[in-house]
């Protein structure tokens, strides 16, 4: 199923910023246009996706026409020069299959006698390095937020 959202694309000195106003003024940015939307799909996908995981109601898009692009320039201060509203869309199913959820091969090595104890044991590799990334990553997350 697609998912659309009116954005607002606005024209800066180091290229686009992107706000969704319908979601908690979630914005993300690029360089370029293209680079900008292409984060924008990036960022909605990833945003609804969550909700999704996490069980939260994420409200329904505006109409594009409702969407008061100079207000929100004003809140943000910067300029409507070279400002517009564009819907941006994304199939969250397939986008997640594609970034969030894709599996990528990786070879690793470990010593001989570990191999055969984890075999014998019947223990999944890829189950174990992957919890183990998890706590690493989230432990890592943690303490950079602390500094």
């Amino acid at each position: 199923m697609v998912s659309a959202y009116p954005a607002c694309f606005f024209k800066e000195e180091t290229g686009y910023t992107v706000v969704f106003p319908d979601l908690n003024w979630l914005s993300t940015c690029g360089e370029t246009l293209e680079e900008a939307l292409a984060m924008a799909i990036d960022c909605l996908a990833g945003y609804l996706y969550t909700c999704e995981k996490e069980d939260i109601v994420f409200p329904s898009p505006s109409q594009m026409e409702k969407v008061n692009l100079e207000g929100i320039a004003e809140q943000l201060e910067i300029s409507v020069k070279e400002s517009f509203i564009n819907i941006v869309s994304v199939n969250v199913a397939e986008y997640a299959k594609e970034h969030f959820e894709k599996s990528v091969k990786k070879t690793l090595t470990i010593p001989a006698w570990l191999n055969k104890a984890a075999l014998d044991k019947g223990i999944n590799f890829s189950q174990v390095l992957q919890e183990a990334l998890k706590e690493k990553v989230l432990s890592s997350n943690t303490n950079t937020s602390k500094v």
